[in-house]
């Protein structure tokens, strides 16, 4: 599984946008995927009209929670 994460912007406020992370059953490496995923991005495109997509990428599933959990805490 391959996660495409994906910055959206409202097209009625494009200064209001927000990050989403869409599961994509996909058998290859992110690169691989970044390669594929923009028909599935065209679908969510039409399921959501009042967003535009500004940008994205694919990654593995939680690897940025794992590289959040390495990093030292910073103090309150």
């Amino acid at each position: 599984m391959i996660e495409i994460i994906v910055t959206v912007c409202a097209l009625a406020q494009p200064t209001q946008c927000e990050e989403q992370h869409l599961q994509f059953a996909f058998g290859g490496s992110p690169r691989q995927c970044a390669m594929n995923a923009q028909p599935y991005l065209a679908q969510w495109l039409n399921e959501h009209p009042k967003w535009s997509i500004v940008r994205w990428h694919c990654d593995v599933p939680r690897r940025q929670e794992k590289a959040d959990a390495r990093r030292p805490a910073r103090p309150a």
